[in-house]
């Protein structure tokens, strides 16, 4: 098992990778905690298993909705999420939309080639679960994580956060409307957790509105690393008085695991939109087409201006017949071309039950291939798991010292079609549905 591809190994780093690997060649298990925890090469559960109450989240948010979830921790990504399901006020039972979701991989390779880093599967990184102040987690609750070979720590927050409105509509004459104006502010349930490693720290953030979107994030905190100020003028930046000691640049390139469950289902289907735009001739005006392109088999993809994909539900559709589905919604991402499983910002794969990891993934048979772009090989798709990658390079700056700003990397995943309304529709709107009365 590797743990960096150059020859620099910051020291801290490279104790925890040494530990790592003494327990590999032990043959020690991936080990997790929670309710009924399995190895990461175990098969999915069905999405309507429970869990104990201490592994169970619950809430009810703005307009009535309803987020059910159960959480596991594990030895190397750390917080697992479970059968997440979404239930909007106007549904009379809960919509499954992932069987499982979780970090997939945090890739840094340092600018002048010499550390590479795989800090989920190559660091302590799920040992090294922080313990959270009352002060983290405001309003909310601080649950015990069973960390292997950790013991118990307070480290795992849920509460909610106010995200501004939820929706505005002044309904004046001007639109033919009451002159009503409603408005709303939403809320959403945040679930996260923090992880060290080495000199920095990483918040993996979970958001789930009452809108049915679904937001993930990670914060990259802590320290700058005291043993890379060695960059040169075009691979580091000047940190403190004067120019001497340059700050290392490197990436963050972050991978997420989404294995869908889209109404109970693991069958859904993968479609690719991509809109063209073309000039107009004459007076005229622009004119955009949008093309659907079913993806049957699996895929590296690329990001382009106008394009996105959806997972569409096989098993249910909403109360006006269409199939629900959930858009993917990158955030703003610096694609790092140095290795071929950075090159893509999403994987489709066909399910197996060992490939959990982007990069150095852990638990396949030796000589199993060892990264995801090897496992888009071009088979049939008939259970896609997802693989997100949102990448960041990152230039130091003065503002970097003392701790370090968070920087944010994410993507959502927006409900399409999975309700027949908006799932917040005020109650004397709830007949305009499809074509406006005009």
């Amino acid at each position: 098992m590797h743990v960096s591809h150059g020859n620099r190994l910051p020291r801290a780093r490279k104790a925890a990778g040494t530990a790592l690997a003494v327990s590999a060649l032990l043959g020690a298990a991936i080990t997790t905690a929670g309710p009924a925890t399995a190895a990461p090469g175990a098969a999915p559960r069905a999405p309507a298993a429970g869990c104990s109450a201490d592994y169970r989240i619950e809430q009810t948010l703005d307009g009535g909705t309803t987020w059910r979830m159960c959480w596991h921790y594990n030895t190397y990504s750390g917080l697992i999420l479970d059968n997440i399901s979404y239930q909007p006020k106007s549904e009379p039972k809960p919509i499954p939309v992932l069987t499982s979701a979780r970090l997939a991989q945090i890739h840094v390779p340092y600018d002048d080639g010499e550390a590479e880093f795989d800090d989920v599967t190559g660091t302590d990184f799920g040992r090294k679960l922080q313990k959270l102040k009352t002060s983290e987690c405001p309003g909310g609750t601080i649950k015990t994580v069973k960390v292997p070979d950790g013991g118990n720590v307070p480290g795992l927050c849920t509460t909610t956060r106010a995200r501004g409105h939820a929706y505005r509509l002044n309904n004046d004459a001007s639109t033919g409307g009451s002159g009503k104006v409603y408005a709303a502010q939403g809320k959403d349930l945040l679930v996260y957790t923090v992880n060290k490693a080495s000199w920095y720290e990483y918040i993996t953030e979970w958001r789930f509105s009452s809108d049915g979107t679904i937001h993930s994030n990670v914060g990259a905190t802590g320290s700058l690393s005291p043993y890379d100020f060695d960059g040169g003028d075009d691979r580091g930046w000047p940190i403190g008085k004067g120019d001497q000691a340059k700050a290392e640049s490197h990436s963050h390139n972050v991978f997420w695991r989404l294995n869908f469950g889209l109404d109970g289902s693991p069958k859904s289907k993968v479609e690719q939109y991509d809109s063209k735009v073309t000039p107009p001739s004459g007076q005229g005006s622009p004119t955009t087409k949008t093309t659907r392109t079913p993806i049957t088999k699996e895929l590296a993809g690329d990001r382009q201006d106008m394009r996105w994909w959806r997972m569409v539900s096989t098993a249910g559709k909403n109360k006006d017949g269409h199939p629900r589905s959930y858009e993917f919604v990158p955030g703003a991402s610096q694609k790092h071309a140095g290795r071929p499983f950075t090159r893509h910002d999403v994987f489709f794969t066909d399910y197996k039950k060992c490939e959990q990891y982007a990069s150095n993934n852990i638990g396949c048979p030796n000589g199993y291939p060892a990264s995801v772009d090897k496992w888009a090989n071009g088979e049939t798709l008939k259970h896609p798991i997802s693989w997100v990658n949102i990448g960041f390079h990152h230039i130091a700056r003065d503002e970097d010292q003392q701790p370090m700003p968070v920087h944010w990397q994410g993507f959502s995943l927006a409900p399409r079609d999975v309700t027949a309304m908006n799932p917040l529709t005020p109650q004397d709107l709830s007949g305009v549905n499809g074509r406006p009365r005009t």
